[in-house]
């Protein structure tokens, strides 16, 4: 079995894999708040891509996962090593557009180098859930309601590039991700005055976009969403069956009981 690199941004995500691929080689970017223990970590200049490619065919390594949220780069011109200077007009490039686009140019890149890249959720299964009610009660009909909407208002903003999550009680959307993320947009959804919202509560629906590669940036949840859930008041989070992370899943499904919420992973 080929050596498996890691490239690790920050969450518990890097961490999960590095602890359970101890052969693993990571990789993190200077600057990078990473998780993993910085004797696991090999570091690297985003500038100096090309020393990325060749540390990792030192190690063995001819499959790479991508893990753990990075920001976008911001490059110091000087310091282009040549392949990042060959690279730099596609990367400018796809800046310009969505996640997404960016995205895919780094799997394309690693790819033109020599490596598979892989999803974590292909490395750990279990990572992922099967469809079915994972923790707490069953959702309502109003609930189910609500799901069904969020789960439409994804599929229409898919196509814009626009985030992996939404909120909506008893019809109305209280809430979408967006660049700031799930948690940000889960404190917009607390602070809504009560003029606007009344005694709604809603749920959290988190989904990939239509027709995104999941072996990079599949959504994911962990505590710290059931702690912001609960916080904003809502009855539940519904997820895409196989499609969204859970991190820390024993902590997490034991937060979910714990704050009297529902999980409940659904069929694509």
């Amino acid at each position: 079995m080929s050596r498996i690199g890691i490239i690790a941004g920050t969450g518990g995500l890097p961490l999960a894999l590095a602890q359970a691929l101890p052969d693993a080689h990571v990789v993190a970017f200077e600057g990078a708040s990473v998780a993993v223990p910085e004797d696991r970590l090999d570091r690297h200049r985003i500038e100096k891509l090309g020393g990325v490619f060749d540390a990792l065919r030192a190690a063995g390594v001819s499959r790479v996962v991508m893990a753990g949220a990075m920001s976008r780069p911001a490059l110091d011109p000087s310091a282009l090593d040549p392949v990042m200077m060959a690279l730099a007009p596609r990367i400018m490039m796809a800046m310009q557009g969505g996640d997404d686009a960016l995205l895919r140019l780094v799997i394309a890149v690693f790819e033109e180098q020599g490596f598979a890249v892989v999803g974590a959720h292909e490395l750990l299964p279990d990572l992922t859930a099967d469809t079915g009610l994972l923790a707490g009660p069953a959702p309502s009909d109003r609930a189910r309601a609500d799901i069904a909407r969020g789960r439409d208002i994804l599929t229409a903003l898919g196509p814009m590039d626009v985030g992996q999550g939404c909120v909506v009680a008893e019809g109305l959307c209280l809430g979408v991700e967006t660049l700031q993320g799930t948690d940000a947009m889960l404190r917009f959804v607390g602070e809504t005055p009560g003029s606007l919202r009344g005694t709604r509560r809603g749920v959290l629906v988190k989904r990939p976009k239509p027709g995104q590669d999941l072996r990079v940036d599949m959504p994911a949840i962990g505590p710290a969403t059931v702690e912001a859930a609960a916080a904003a008041g809502l009855d539940g989070i519904a997820i895409q069956s196989g499609a969204v992370l859970l991190i820390d899943r024993a902590e997490l499904l034991s937060m979910v009981e714990a704050k009297g919420l529902f999980l409940l992973a659904e069929p694509a």
